[in-house]
């Protein structure tokens, strides 16, 4: 809106600071931020009054979590609202990139909604059926895919390679679909301590707000050998949000939590990663910055496969934060020191910017 408003003014003036992403970004920040610490109290109050005994608790998860009865989910509609008004505050609203991201985020935080509603309106954990949220993903997802492609080419860029790339044509609209779903449910399985997936993802934002500015500028692209994809440095603005959001839900889901995320927000910020991960070119390198949520997912699916064939568990519990509780970690300890493996792979992920 304000970047609109600010063309239409010839950007004279103090509306010449609009101009500037860097500017946007650190605003849309900032704005996020004071959304969500505004809202938030009387969000949660709505939410506690709304659930009454809040998110179900798993009687065969970690028993230190039974403690937990009574904190309400939903918690992303608050990420959803304070991230949303941000980016029609500051974002440049003709960017296609900017829509397809806002997309994945808005609408796989309603199939997240869904799932929410119906734990807690049945006091149940089986939610919506797996297949049909896995199929309402993919549609999402490939509408954002469509839209996207369509700005860009179907090549997979190879990180350590400058400028090399492997040619997918039609297969590339399936991959960045599988992308955006595998992000989105990685990080939804990643949240299952206070502030676990929170701050790995306000990090791996942070990650690819550089990335997405850096290829989104035709001089920094070509110096680092980055496939410069035009219009890709406003990504950085959505991240930015992501980031703001994250750090006020942050300040209400730090121990002991008085809001949780839930699916709702778990899976729209994920899907928001992977949709800005295809945006820009860097879809192999969220795999390294988002390395914590690839091993959640791995040590689940491992889980489970292995437990199938054998009718023994490779881990005491997953997905893997369950497993190190499980091993006398206190949740303080697993969730420190899952960020402190969040921060390593984001600066791993930005080595491979410059090493090619």
């Amino acid at each position: 809106m304000l970047y609109l408003l600010s063309e239409w003014m010839g950007f004279e003036g103090v509306f010449n600071l609009v101009r500037y992403q860097t500017f946007r970004a650190g605003a849309t920040l900032l704005t996020a931020l004071l959304i969500g610490l505004i809202i938030g109290p009387r969000f949660i109050d709505l939410l506690r009054v709304r659930q009454g005994k809040g998110q179900p608790i798993r009687e065969d998860g970690p028993q230190t979590h039974l403690a937990k009865r009574g904190t309400p989910t939903m918690g992303g509609l608050m990420i959803l609202t304070s991230l949303s008004l941000a980016l029609l505050l500051w974002m440049n609203l003709s960017n296609p990139f900017v829509w397809a991201c806002i997309a994945v985020t808005l609408g796989f935080g309603l199939i997240g909604f869904l799932d929410d509603y119906d734990k807690v309106a049945k006091s149940s954990h089986a939610g919506v059926p797996g297949r049909v949220r896995l199929l309402l993903e993919f549609v999402v997802a490939g509408i954002a895919a469509w839209i996207v492609v369509g700005q860009i080419n179907t090549f997979l860029y190879i990180p350590f390679f400058s400028g090399r790339g492997v040619e997918l044509g039609w297969f590339y609209y399936i991959f960045a679909a599988l992308v955006m779903v595998g992000a989105g449910n990685a990080v939804n399985l990643t949240d299952g301590l206070d502030g676990l997936a929170t701050m790995p993802v306000i990090i791996a934002a942070g990650t690819f707000a550089i990335i997405s500015y850096l290829a989104g500028r035709a001089d920094y692209s070509a110096y680092l050998g980055i496939p410069h994809v035009p219009g890709a440095g406003e990504l950085a603005i959505f991240c930015a949000a992501i980031m703001g959001a994250g750090l006020a839900f942050l300040w209400f889901n730090a121990p002991p939590a008085a809001v949780f995320m839930g699916d709702t927000g778990s899976l729209a910020l994920g899907g928001a990663l992977g949709a800005i991960a295809v945006a820009s070119h860097h879809e192999i390198v969220l795999g390294v910055v988002g390395g914590l949520f690839v091993f959640e997912a791995l040590s689940v699916i491992i889980q489970v496969f292995w437990f199938k064939r054998t009718g023994k568990r490779v881990f005491r519990m997953a997905p893997i934060h369950h497993h190190f509780e499980q091993l006398g970690w206190s949740e303080s300890k697993v969730v420190i020191r899952f960020w402190i493996v969040s921060i390593v792979l984001a600066l791993l992920g930005l080595a491979t910017l410059k090493l090619r």
